[in-house]
This record gives structure tokens, sequence and C-alpha cells, in this order.
């Protein structure tokens, strides 16, 4: 069982900029694809970004490609989401996810029925 912690979430002026952050612990963290999702009020989750377990690959939901980063230490067991030119519709609970078992190198998990862990997720609202 791995744990995920989140962090860095708050209040920011749309344009404005947030980095979120992600602390695993509880299993090897450098053998797991993870990705970031978020829920917004009265809306289902929603992918976001996802990164493989060595970083090689990446991908994004249309709505966050060109202003969301996502990136990994694998030293520090730590995944982070950088948000920049943030907009009132990104304003949502942001969660980390990793799924149940080890993948692949380049692999990477896009569908939220893919992870089976979850943080507790940090809220990021975004002001006009």
């Amino acid at each position: 069982q791995v744990q995920l912690v989140e962090s860095g979430g708050g209040l920011v002026q749309a344009g404005g900029s947030l980095r979120l952050s992600c602390a695993a612990s509880g299993r090897t963290f450098r053998w797991y694809g993870m990705g970031w999702f978020r829920q917004a009020p009265g809306k289902e989750r929603e992918f976001v970004a996802a990164i493989s377990r060595n970083a090689g690959s990446t991908d994004y939901a249309d709505s966050v490609k060109g202003r969301f980063t996502i990136s990994r230490d694998n030293v520090k067991n730590t995944m982070y989401l950088q948000m920049n030119s943030l907009k009132p519709e990104d304003t949502a609970v942001y969660y980390c996810a990793a799924p149940p078992q080890s993948t692949g190198w380049t692999q990477i998990f896009t569908a939220e029925w893919q992870y089976t862990n979850w943080g507790q997720g940090t809220q990021v609202t975004v002001s006009s």
C-alpha cells in the first residue's frame, strides 16, 4: 500500500501560478507511473496529467496543455504539478494517484479506474 500526501494548493488570482507536490511513501516510488486528477464542485473527477516511472513519457488533458507541467523526483519520492496561467475554471480539489502495481518504463495511465491509491486532495481556487 502506498500513502500519498498532496500539498501546495491555495488561492491565486487568474494568470497566477502554483506548484503542487505529492509525497509518496510505503512502496518503491520509482517503480510506478503516477497521475494527477481534479474534481470541481458538482462535477466528476477528471484526468489532468500523468507521468511514467522514468519521467520519459507524460500526457495532459487538453484543457491544461501548455500551461501545466508534471514532473517527478525519484530520489525525493515526490511528484509535482507546476500550474501556470491559471484560470477560474481550474478551481478544483487536486488529487495525486498511483496504480495498484508497478508499471513499464514509459507506461502512463490516464483513466481513473487504472488508479487505486489516492491522496486526500489539495484545494486550488483561482479568482477572476
